[in-house]
C-alpha cells in the first residue's frame, strides 16, 4: 500500500506522495491513515464544481484535483479579482476546505502558480516574471521531460526563457515550448466547460436565506419576468428552462423543466417548476436555507405568434401544450410518448417513440421541412411488433413456400392458413450490400390466432439455410 494523498502536517514529517505505507509508518508511528477512495473524491469535486458556478458558468475540472474558472467578465460582480479571491477562501474555509487560488492572464499560468506556491494575482505584464522562478513540472510537461530537462540544467522556466528555442525543441519535442507559449499567452488554451453555457441567464443573491417552495416558486417567477424582455428581443422562446438553488452550506439543486412550445409567460414557467418541485419535494432538503437563485434558459426556439381562435372545434392548441408541460415536468419526458414515421420500409425502423411534445411539434412541420417519407409497401401490418423480431423453428412443406408450422417459446403451433410471401429488400445503404432480403408471410394457426412472420435469406443464393423468425401479430 502506498501514500497517493497528503496533508500539510504529514508533508512537514518528510513523507511523500507514492511511498510505502510502511516506511510512511517508521518515519511517524502515530500517522492517520485513510484508504483512498477516489469515486467520493471525484463527486467531492464535482459538487464543488457545482458551487463555483455562482462565480461563473466557465467551470472545467482540472486533473483530479483542481478546478479552472473563466471569471472574464465576471470579477467585478464581486468587486474585483482580490475581493473575489477572498470571498473563495472566506467559504471555503467555512466549508472546512483549504483551497489555493490563482487569478492570471492564462490557464496555463494561474494553473502553474495556483499548484507551484506561484502568486495569487498576476497582471498581464508581470506573467513572465512570476513563471521564472517555477519549475519546468508547473508547465504540465510529462515527467521523464521533467527529468530530461533537469539532466540539462533547465530546472525552472526561467532557465527555459532564458535558453534558444531551436535547440530545445530539437532535443525535447515540441511540448516545452507550447506549454510555455501557453502559459505566456502567445498560444491559446482553450477551457471545456463541465456544461453546456445558458443562452440567457438571470440571478438574484438574497440578504436573508429563504426556506420554503413558495418562496423559491415566487423568485423564479420573478426572474422569469426578468429573462421575457431578452427573449422578445431575440425572437425566441426558451424549450428547456434550468432553475439552480445555491443553499448556504454550499450544495446546489438543480431543477430542469421542459416545454413543448417556446415560453415567454412568467406564469407559465413558474407553474412547470411547480409541478417539478411537488415531486422532488423530499429531496429538496433547505437546510440552513438558500442564497442564491438562478434561472437559465438553456434552449430556446423561434416564438411564433398566433392569433387566438374564438370557436375551435378541435381545441384549444395552448390547452393541450399546457397539458403536456405538466405531465412532463410531473412525471417525466417518458410518460407521455406517441409514435413518429419515419423514412424506412424495414418494419423495426419505420416508427419510433418520442416524448409527446416533440412528436406533436414533428407533426405541424410542412413536408419540406421533416424527412421525406417512403412509399407505403403493399400487404396488411400488424397491430402489434415485438421490440425485437425473434427466431422461431419452421418446418414447410415447399423450401420456398409458406411454414406448414413453427414453433414459437417451447410451444408447436400449426398453419392453417397463409398468406404470401411479401419480398422487402434490405437497405444497402444502411446494413450494407449483403444484407439478405426478407420474405414476410401472414400466417393463422388452428387456435385463430395471426402471426407475421418472415424468412431472412434465400435458399438459391447467400445462406443454404435461411432462419426464420416472429415479428408481429394481428388482432
Amino acid at each position: 500500500m502506498r501514500i497517493t494523498a497528503l496533508d500539510e502536517m504529514a508533508e512537514s514529517f518528510g513523507l511523500r506522495i507514492g511511498q510505502g505505507l510502511a516506511e510512511a509508518r517508521a518515519i511517524c508511528a502515530n500517522l492517520d491513515v485513510v484508504e483512498a477512495d477516489p469515486a467520493a473524491d471525484r463527486a467531492l469535486l464535482d459538487a464543488i464544481a457545482d458551487w463555483c458556478d455562482r462565480y461563473t458558468p466557465l467551470v472545467a475540472l482540472d486533473g483530479e484535483d483542481g478546478l479552472m474558472l473563466d471569471i472574464t467578465g465576471c470579477a467585478h460582480l464581486f468587486g474585483g479579482e482580490e475581493r473575489l479571491i477572498e470571498d473563495v477562501n472566506r467559504r471555503m474555509t467555512a466549508f472546512g476546505l483549504t483551497a489555493r487560488i490563482a487569478v492570471g492572464p492564462t490557464p496555463g499560468l494561474a494553473r502553474a502558480c495556483s499548484r507551484f506556491d506561484g502568486p495569487q494575482r498576476i497582471a498581464p505584464s508581470e506573467t513572465a516574471v512570476a513563471l521564472a522562478p517555477l519549475p519546468t513540472a508547473a508547465l504540465r510537461l510529462e515527467p521523464k521531460t521533467v527529468m530530461n530537462l533537469a539532466r540539462v540544467g533547465l530546472k525552472t522556466i526561467g532557465d527555459l526563457l532564458a535558453a534558444p528555442r531551436p535547440p530545445i525543441t530539437r532535443r525535447f519535442g515540441p511540448e516545452p515550448m507550447l506549454r510555455l507559449d501557453q502559459a505566456l499567452g502567445r498560444e491559446g488554451e482553450p477551457i471545456s466547460p463541465r456544461r453546456h453555457l445558458p443562452l440567457l441567464s438571470a440571478e438574484r443573491r438574497l440578504a436573508e436565506p429563504i426556506m420554503t417552495e413558495d418562496q423559491i416558486l415566487d423568485l423564479a417567477g420573478r426572474l422569469a419576468a426578468g429573462l421575457k424582455a431578452s427573449l422578445e428581443a431575440r425572437g425566441e422562446g426558451g424549450r428547456l428552462f434550468e432553475l439552480l438553488v445555491f443553499r448556504v452550506d454550499g450544495r446546489v439543486f438543480r431543477i430542469e423543466v421542459g416545454a413543448s412550445d417556446p415560453l415567454r409567460d412568467p406564469t407559465r414557467i413558474r407553474a412547470l417548476f411547480q409541478e417539478r418541485l411537488s415531486v422532488i419535494h423530499d429531496d429538496l432538503d433547505a437546510g440552513f436555507g438558500f442564497e442564491l437563485i438562478r434561472l437559465n434558459v438553456l434552449l430556446s426556439q423561434p416564438f411564433e405568434v398566433r392569433q387566438p381562435h374564438l370557436a375551435d372545434e378541435e381545441g384549444n392548441r395552448e390547452d393541450l401544450t399546457r397539458f403536456l408541460d405538466q405531465v412532463t415536468a410531473r412525471l417525466g419526458d417518458r410518460a407521455l410518448r406517441l409514435p413518429i414515421a419515419l423514412a424506412s420500409h424495414w418494419p423495426e425502423r419505420a416508427t419510433m417513440h418520442a416524448p409527446a411534445a416533440d412528436a406533436l411539434k414533428a407533426a405541424d412541420l410542412p413536408l419540406s421541412q421533416t424527412e421525406t417519407p417512403m412509399r407505403p409497401v403493399r400487404g396488411l401490418r400488424p397491430l402489434r411488433l415485438l421490440d425485437r423480431p425473434e427466431e422461431v423453428e419452421v418446418m414447410s412443406m415447399v423450401p420456398d413456400g409458406p411454414p406448414a408450422s413453427f414453433r414459437w417459446r417451447r410451444v408447436q403451433r400449426r398453419v392453417v392458413r397463409a398468406e404470401g410471401p411479401e419480398r422487402l429488400a434490405p437497405e444497402w445503404w444502411v446494413d450494407g450490400e449483403d444484407a439478405p432480403p426478407r420474405d414476410y408471410f401472414r400466417i393463422e394457426d388452428t387456435d385463430g390466432q395471426r402471426f407475421w412472420l418472415y424468412r431472412e435469406g434465400l435458399y438459391e443464393r447467400r445462406t443454404v439455410t435461411p432462419s426464420w423468425f416472429l415479428q408481429g401479430f394481428f388482432a
